[in-house]
């Protein structure tokens, strides 16, 4: 069966936005104190390349990513190949302060704060301008008004072109949309097989296990008629359903569910990640996966997700085999 590659939500923004992004989450050498070596340089090339060539154009990154080593490598990568600059979409995001800035890790979405950060983004990517400027994670202390006049005086002065926001509910994106003069496409939050509380939210009303789930309730229904698209962070759980990751210290249902993969995987011609890939991928939200894998031939499994579009009685199973009995 063919995938539905039809219009994501973030098409309404950016027409040619690709249905995977690649995460650089580890770019730059690790995340140490090493300085950036010309290994990592010329890895992170063939990284982007890689996407390029087998049609992801999404590049997402963050200010803390390997201590802002990830940023700096991409920024090298562009300044040695500025073709790459017109051929990628690229999204980064600020709020975190880790405790080399701070005496405690902290979050921190100050007026004072994001716009140093987004400057900082843009030096160590050596642009000019953010496609996607995406604020972490929610700050307790945020003071709406003042950020909103950073964010907005930002925006006209052409430093990003659109707003997004990462693991946030429903609540704390309309109040930011309603104080902030740009629209806002989108939210990342951590969705995969594994991370599958989205699903269970859905599955699980009215009844008492419900109060479980960590999934940020009525997100997903909030996000699809405002046309945000739907970004799903860890979308391949570190390989955890993969058949060839041998591990016996692991609970039954994944075993059931690394079996189920490689079968679906045989029957559908294609490899595991694909089919990991496209149970997220067949959600009608068009979700967009985050991929972060450091290996260029991963990349091209990854990418067969696309050309993949699961049964229902395929999906519900993998759904099954997860939860490690039928839905309720």
């Amino acid at each position: 069966m063919t995938a539905n590659n039809g219009k994501l939500p973030i098409h309404q923004h950016i027409s040619h936005a690709s249905r995977l992004i690649y995460g650089g989450m580890h770019l730059g050498g690790g995340w140490n104190k090493n300085p950036i070596s010309k290994d990592d340089e010329s890895n992170t090339q063939a990284l982007l390349e890689a996407c390029i060539e087998h049609g992801i154009n999404t590049l997402d990154l963050a200010d803390i990513y390997t201590f802002g080593k990830a940023e700096e490598v991409v920024g090298r990568v562009l300044k040695k190949v500025p073709a790459l600059v017109d051929n990628l979409i690229i999204q980064s995001k600020l709020g975190i302060k880790l405790t080399h800035d701070a005496k405690v890790k902290q979050y921190d979405l100050s007026a004072s704060w994001a716009e140093k950060g987004l400057d900082a983004i843009l030096k160590r990517l050596g642009i000019e301008k953010l496609d996607i400027l995406f604020l972490h994670r929610p700050d307790p202390l945020m003071e709406i008004e003042s950020l909103s006049n950073t964010l907005n005086r930002n925006y006209e002065q052409d430093k990003f072109d659109y707003l997004a926001v990462s693991n946030m509910h429903a609540g704390q994106m309309a109040y930011i949309q309603s104080n902030v003069g740009m629209p806002m496409v989108a939210n990342q939050l951590e969705m995969s097989l594994l991370a599958s509380d989205f699903v269970e939210d859905a599955i699980t009303v009215n009844m008492s296990i419900n109060s479980d789930i960590g999934f940020p309730r009525g997100t997903l229904e909030y996000c699809q008629p405002q046309g945000i698209q739907l970004q799903a962070w860890a979308s391949m759980a570190q390989g955890l359903f993969d058949p060839q990751n041998i591990n016996d210290d692991v609970p039954a249902n994944v075993i059931a569910t690394r079996q189920l993969v490689g079968e679906l995987a045989e029957s559908y011609n294609t490899c595991a990640s694909a089919i990991v890939l496209a149970w997220l991928m067949r959600h009608p939200a068009m979700i967009q996966p985050v991929i972060g894998t450091t290996k260029p031939e991963r990349i091209a499994e990854a990418a067969q997700a696309s050309k993949i579009l699961l049964s229902r009685d395929d999906w519900y199973h993998l759904l099954e085999a997860r939860r490690g009995q039928e839905v309720p």
